[in-house]
């Protein structure tokens, strides 16, 4: 497997600069000698964010000797930040820095993150004494030490975030939608994207899991660090090579400003013509990226943003302020957003279950039995491995067999909708909950025989094989969903605001880690001390309980979802209803 050679001529490009600010010439600059330095940088992303995430909460109820549910608190909060904090460092890159800059940038920050947190591994004063887990002489971190823990883990949050915001978008930079064999590199550049991903989250659940546990913290998350600082410096080696594209402002802006016209229009009443309204054809003077935008019909929904619209007498609409006046197409663009909330809402559940694998899941693992022979011992982490790899799996498969089928004999060539897809992932996602509870009720019953109830430390004799199902469907549901999302949210977000898609996605994942973070603490509080259901010796817990409640959640989710998607009509079909054809904004991925 090997990538592909770039088509090479000395044809200067009119849409991309070079690091001096001159047009790049397409035989010395972009193609796949820059888009593999891209890739490295993303690799290592997943392998850090991944290696400390996965493991992390054996290292808070083992080392920093916080409760079950605390620990799990903990990690969904950092994995929550990660992918929340893309928003902020897609702000950043689109209005301010550029993503060439805002990688450079944040990369750094996580390299510090993943130092400072080394170093917390390595000076005994930043963690409480050891003891053996459960004792009651055992003393959780001290304030000032979850202080350094929390400034590690939030740094590193912070810097992932600026990454992944960035890195795939100047990727596809380095290639010209306009020449078609470079516009084919682009797609081959996200199937080599999306491989990368997994690499970095194999080595994470594999290799950076087991030197973790065998050979200390210290050790595993030095390599995070170092890795990182390897990865930057490649990127920065690059800087010649790279393509420039210029800054298009942040999509949250137009939203923004659609939203205070509205409001200060508010008092004003709306035309019965909607063509009266200001259309981009009024601004004639405008700027280019205006004239470039595709009109879009009035639609009678969200009436209150037609507002944002209204002439005014006495306007020049030579020097139009966008924050008083904008034009219908921004409106509809605006609602074409509002369209899809319900679907994104309903996605948010399916990564709060999600959330269980690198929580709860992996505490349940650190209690059975994890030989292979006499010798080797699976680390619980390394569990998610099997989640990675159905992953795969499940695209080889989908790939190979649904989409063969879908063309032979529903007449979809391209397979199933969006929609389609996320349906199947959450259905997936309540079979896995479902699962779990079953595997816990059979864990606890062999502590149960065994005597082994009251010993949080006891290694339960039931293999931790029996927790792969519920890792297995869960992967394949991601990989559904997953591709599902982002196909839907690219599809579906207007051409102008393509850079929304990947910010809606991603956060959902994070309000999903959020959800779970907040899912725990009620359950927590509301179930007591007396007959908890996250107890800090699972042993003594009723943590079926907690994923039965998962897979309750699930399916009211899953009944409002079939409702939502049932109502909803793709953009393309409204637009063709109206005579409009959409227009090709080309392979896009932010």
């Amino acid at each position: 497997m090997s990538l592909p050679e770039t088509q090479h001529d000395a044809k200067a490009l009119p849409d991309a600069w070079d690091y001096k600010g001159r047009p790049s010439i397409r035989s010395s600059s972009g193609g796949w000698a820059s888009g593999a330095m891209i890739l490295g940088v993303e690799a290592v992303e997943r392998l850090t964010t991944l290696g400390i995430g996965v493991n992390l909460v054996t290292y808070l109820t083992g080392t920093m000797h916080l409760g079950n549910a605390t620990a799990a608190n903990n990690v969904t909060n950092f994995l929550g930040s990660s992918f929340m904090l893309t928003l902020l460092g897609g702000f950043i890159a689109d209005t301010f820095l550029g993503r060439y800059l805002t990688i450079g940038i944040f990369a750094t920050v996580q390299a510090m993150g993943v130092t400072i947190l080394t170093i917390s591994t390595i000076i005994p004063s930043l963690q409480p004494p050891k003891c053996e887990q459960g004792s009651p002489t055992c003393i959780p971190a001290s304030g000032k030490q979850l202080m350094v823990l929390y400034i590690a883990l939030y740094m590193t949050a912070l810097g992932t975030g600026g990454l992944k915001s960035s890195v795939s978008g100047f990727g596809t930079d380095q290639f010209d939608e306009s020449n078609e064999k470079e516009k084919g590199h682009m797609i081959k550049f996200f199937d080599w994207f999306f491989f990368f991903i997994n690499v970095g989250s194999l080595g994470a659940a594999t290799i950076l899991v087991y030197v973790q546990d065998n050979l200390g913290r210290e050790w595993g998350y030095g390599i995070c660090a170092c890795a990182i600082v390897l990865a930057l410096v490649l990127f920065l080696f690059g800087t010649r090579k790279y393509r420039f594209k210029k800054l298009l402002g942040s999509p949250l802006t137009q939203i923004a400003s659609v939203f205070v016209a509205a409001w200060r229009n508010r008092h004003l009443e709306l035309p019965s013509d909607s063509s009266l309204l200001y259309e981009i054809d009024d601004n004639v003077f405008g700027e280019g990226s205006k004239k470039r935008k595709q009109k879009l019909p009035h639609s009678k929904e969200y009436r209150f943003l037609d507002k944002a619209a209204i002439k005014k007498d006495g306007v020049e609409f030579n020097v139009v302020n966008k924050w008083t006046l904008s034009t219908l197409t921004d409106v509809e663009e605006v609602k074409l957003v509002f369209r899809m909330l319900p679907i994104w809402a309903t996605t948010i559940m399916f990564w709060t279950t999600y959330a269980q694998s690198t929580t709860f899941s992996v505490s349940q693992a650190t209690t059975m039995n994890r030989h292979i022979g006499k010798s080797f011992e699976i680390p619980p982490a390394s569990l998610t491995a099997f989640f990675v790899g159905s992953i795969l799996l499940t695209v080889i498969f989908y790939d190979r067999a649904i989409v063969p089928i879908c063309g032979r004999f529903a007449n979809k060539p391209h397979g199933l909708t969006p929609l389609q897809r996320i349906f199947i992932g959450l259905i997936l996602s309540i079979l896995a909950m479902m699962c779990a509870a079953l595997t816990e009720v059979k864990r606890l019953k062999v502590a149960q025989i065994n005597g082994l109830t009251n010993d949080p430390n006891a290694t339960i004799p039931m293999s931790v094989f029996w927790l792969i199902p519920q890792f297995l469907l869960i992967g394949s549901g991601e990989a559904f969903t997953y591709i599902g999302q982002l196909d839907f949210f690219l599809r579906e977000c207007p051409k102008g605001m393509k850079t929304m898609s990947t910010g809606l996605f991603l956060s959902t994942i994070a309000l999903g880690f959020f959800f779970s973070s907040i899912l725990v603490t009620i359950v927590h509080m509301v179930t007591g001390t007396k007959h908890p259901w996250l107890a800090d010796n699972l042993n003594q817990g009723k943590l079926h309980d907690f994923y039965w409640l998962l897979a309750i959640l699930s399916v009211l989710n899953l009944m409002f979802f079939l409702y939502m998607s049932k109502t909803y009509v793709y953009k393309e079909k409204r637009l063709a209803e109206m005579g409009i054809e959409l227009e090709d904004s080309g392979p896009v991925c932010h």
